[in-house]
C-alpha cells in the first residue's frame, strides 16, 4: 500500500470540510481507515486505486491516521497529523526564497503548530500522480529551509487562530504562469492555445530535444590547469584576492552588479579523527552553477548551458576519503552566472563540512571567504523565455501537470501566490492568463472558489517617478484588475518593500504578513482591514481630478514628513503625464497640475520602481499602483 506523500508522518489536515484520504494497493481490497475517533471504507478499484473521505474532523491532534485492508500486508500508517488551517503556497522564485535567505525572523517561532511540505521540482512530459516530499515540523532548524513567505504567512495564522497551519510549498524560480495552468484551460484562450499548438507541434522534432545554450559559454576552467593555473590547490597564492561573508550575491562582491564566473576559496581545520575518511561538503546554493574543489580535488559540478532553474538547488558533495589527507582543507568554488546576478547564497545553515557516514559534527564555512573575479561579462539581459521546449519548466501545462495536479484533491483552507516577473514582457496578457489559472484550480479541486491572495509584485530596477511603459506597472494594474473580477481574490502589495538592485528582496516577512492581513479579514472575518487603498473610481472637478478608494480603513495617510503624495501624474487630453499636486480630503485623493486645465486622467506609482510612493492607510497598508485610464 502507497499513499500519496501528502499523508506522509506530521501532516496537516483541513478542518471543517470533508477531508479525502488516497493512494494504492491490491486490487479490489476491502479498504478501512480510521483517525481522530473517526472512520470510513471503501474498495480499491481493479487497478489498485483508491480514495476515502472523513467526515470533519476535530481540530488539534497529534492524531494517528491507519489504514487496513483484508491483506495484512497491505496496510498504511501516518503518525502525528494534526487538523487545522491548509494552503498552498506557489508562484516562482520570490515564493520559492527560503527563509534562511533573507531577513532573520525578529521573533522566531519554534512550535509545532506550524508544518510545511516543499514539493520536489519536476517537469514532466505527462501528468503526474504523487510526488517527492516530506511533511517537517517548524522547528527552528526545520524552517530555516521553509518558503519564507509561506512561513510569516503561516506563523501570523497560528498566533491569532490558535489552530495548526499546515502550507504545500510548490514552487518554481524563472517560471511564467502558463506553466502552472492545465492544458484544458489553455485551451480556452487563443493566445495561451496557440503556446500548446507549437509546444505540443514541436515534440516529435529531435532538435528540440538537443541541449540548448543561448547563454554565453562557460569559459575553460582554471582550477588546476590553464592560465591561471592552480587556483583550486591549497597552495595557490591567493594573497591579492579579496573577502567576502558568504553567504552573498556577486554584487556584494564588487559594486555594481555583474555576471561572469567568480572564484571563493576558503582554508579551514578539520577533526584530526576525520582525515582518511568520506566527508560531504554543503556550500548551499550557487547562483547558477558550480563546479566545487576540495584540497585541488574537483568533487562536483551543478548546472550547465542555461538552465537557470539551479540557482536554488543546495549543493552537497562527497569528498573521497583518498583527497582528505589532513586536518587543513582548502575549498574552492568556482560559481558562473549569466543573467540577474550571482553568487553563493546559502542558507548560511547549508554550508558546513561533515563526515559522511555519520553527520553529526559540523565543520562551518559559512563567513568570511576569498573571492575573486574571473571572467566579468557585465550586467547581462536574461536569457530569451523558451516555453516551447520538452522538458523545460516554462513549457506549457508542464508545472500543472507535475506539480499541481499531485496535490488533488487534498483538502485545502485556500492558496496564497508569489509571481509575474517572468510574464513582465507580456504583461498585458497577465490578467487574463491569472484569472484563467485560479478558475482552473478551483475547478480541479472541486471546492468552489476558495481563497487566492497573490503578491503585487515589489518595487525592483533604479527608482523612476514615472515610466509609461513600465511592463511591472502594467503586470501590477493586472493583478489588481484581478481583484475585481474574479471572486474571492485578494491581493498584498509589495510596492514598498522591494530592492532596486535585487530582483530577491530580502524582506519577506511584510509580503507573509500582509497575505495573512488579506485572509484574517475576508476568509477568517477579523474585524481589520483587508488591504492597502485601492483605486475605486474618479471624477472631474474643473481642473481637478478626485480619486477615491476602497480598502481606506481608519484613514488615508501620507508616510512621510513632506505631507505631498509622490509619484502621483495627471495628464489632458494630450496623455502628456506631468507630475501632480496632490492631497488628501475626506480619504479621497484631490489632484491638480498648473499647467492642466482640462484633466483627463491620473496615474500613481507607475514605474518598474516607483521614486517613494507614500499614500497608505492608517493601518500602514500601502496603495495598489494604478491608473485612471486602465482597462
Amino acid at each position: 500500500m502507497k499513499l500519496n506523500s501528502l499523508f506522509s508522518d506530521h501532516a496537516v489536515l483541513q478542518r471543517g470540510i470533508s477531508v479525502p484520504v488516497w493512494g494504492s494497493t491490491l486490487p479490489d481490497l476491502s479498504i478501512r481507515a480510521k483517525i481522530a475517533g473517526s472512520s470510513t471504507r471503501t474498495t480499491a478499484s481493479n487497478t489498485g486505486l483508491f480514495t476515502l473521505r472523513f467526515p470533519p474532523l476535530p481540530v488539534g491532534g497529534p492524531y494517528t491516521l491507519e489504514i487496513t485492508s483484508d491483506d495484512k500486508n497491505e496496510s498504511a500508517r501516518v503518525e502525528d497529523v494534526m487538523v487545522g488551517e491548509v494552503w498552498v503556497c506557489s508562484g516562482q522564485s520570490n515564493m520559492e526564497f527560503a527563509l534562511a535567505s533573507g531577513q532573520p525572523d525578529p521573533a522566531p517561532c519554534d512550535c509545532d503548530g506550524i508544518r510545511m511540505i516543499t514539493v520536489s521540482r519536476v517537469a514532466p512530459m505527462g501528468r503526474q500522480a504523487d510526488f517527492e516530499g516530506e511533511w517537517r515540523t517548524g522547528t527552528l532548524e526545520n524552517a530555516q529551509s521553509f518558503s519564507a513567505v509561506g512561513y510569516f504567512f503561516a506563523k501570523r495564522l497560528h498566533t491569532e487562530l490558535k489552530v495548526p497551519v499546515g502550507m504545500i510549498h510548490s514552487s518554481w524560480g524563472g517560471t511564467r504562469v502558463e506553466a502552472w495552468i492545465s492544458r484544458e484551460s489553455l485551451l480556452k484562450s487563443p493566445i495561451t492555445a496557440q503556446m500548446v499548438n507549437e509546444y505540443e507541434a514541436n515534440l516529435a522534432r529531435d532538435d528540440y530535444w538537443a541541449d540548448s545554450d543561448e547563454a554565453p559559454k562557460f569559459p575553460a576552467d582554471p582550477g588546476n590547469a590553464g592560465e591561471g593555473k592552480g587556483w583550486a590547490k591549497p597552495d595557490f597564492t591567493d594573497s591579492s584576492w579579496g573577502k567576502i561573508n558568504l553567504p552573498a550575491s556577486f554584487g556584494e562582491c564588487q559594486s555594481p552588479r555583474t555576471n561572469g564566473s567568480f572564484w571563493f576559496r576558503k582554508t579551514v581545520k578539520i577533526p584530526a579523527a576525520w582525515v582518511g575518511k568520506d566527508l560531504t561538503v554543503r556550500v548551499g546554493s550557487a547562483d547558477k552553477h558550480d563546479v566545487t574543489y576540495f584540497n585541488g580535488t574537483k568533487i562536483g559540478a551543478t548546472g550547465k548551458g542555461n538552465e537557470e532553474q539551479y540557482w536554488s538547488i543546495v549543493r552537497q558533495y562527497k569528498v573521497p576519503a583518498s583527497a582528505n589527507t589532513s586536518e587543513k582543507v582548502t575549498v574552492a568554488i568556482r560559481v558562473w552566472s549569466f543573467a540577474f546576478d550571482g553568487g553563493l547564497r546559502g542558507p548560511e545553515q547549508e554550508m558546513r563540512i561533515e563526515l559522511a557516514d555519520s553527520p553529526g559534527e559540523k565543520v562551518k564555512i559559512a563567513g568570511e571567504w576569498l573571492c575573486k573575479i574571473e571572467h566579468d561579462i557585465g550586467l547581462t539581459p536574461p536569457p530569451p523565455a523558451m516555453p516551447y521546449l520538452p522538458g523545460n519548466q516554462n513549457s506549457p501545462y508542464t508545472l500543472y501537470d507535475g506539480m499541481i495536479n499531485p496535490l488533488l484533491p487534498y483538502g485545502i483552507q485556500g492558496a496564497i501566490w508569489y509571481q509575474g516577473e517572468s510574464n513582465a514582457s507580456v504583461a498585458k496578457d497577465y490578467f487574463e492568463a491569472h484569472c484563467n489559472m485560479i478558475t482552473d484550480w478551483r475547478h480541479a479541486w472541486g471546492q468552489g472558489d476558495f481563497p487566492f491572495i497573490c503578491v503585487q509584485l515589489a518595487n525592483y530596477t533604479p527608482a523612476r517617478e514615472y515610466d509609461s511603459a513600465s511592463n511591472w506597472a502594467h503586470l501590477r494594474e493586472g493583478q489588481l484588475r484581478t481583484t475585481r473580477e474574479c471572486p474571492n481574490t485578494g491581493m498584498a502589495s509589495a510596492i514598498d518593500i522591494g530592492d532596486a538592485v535585487d530582483i530577491h528582496p530580502k524582506n519577506k516577512r511584510d509580503v507573509g504578513l500582509r497575505l495573512a492581513q488579506w485572509a484574517l479579514a475576508k476568509t477568517y472575518n477579523k474585524n481589520i482591514v483587508s488591504n492597502g487603498p485601492h483605486y475605486a473610481g474618479y471624477t472631474i472637478e474643473g481642473d481637478k481630478i478626485r480619486i477615491r478608494f476602497t480598502d481606506v480603513g481608519s484613514g488615508l495617510l501620507i508616510k512621510d514628513s513632506t505631507g505631498l503624495i509622490k509619484t502621483c501624474f495627471i495628464a489632458d487630453a494630450s496623455r502628456k503625464f506631468v507630475r501632480a499636486e496632490a492631497t488628501l480630503e475626506d480619504d479621497t485623493l484631490l489632484v491638480s497640475a498648473a499647467d492642466v486645465k482640462a484633466p483627463q486622467a491620473v496615474r500613481y506609482a507607475w514605474s518598474d520602481n516607483p521614486d517613494g510612493c507614500n499614500l497608505y492607510n492608517a493601518d500602514g497598508l500601502p496603495a495598489s499602483p494604478f491608473r485612471t485610464d486602465m482597462w
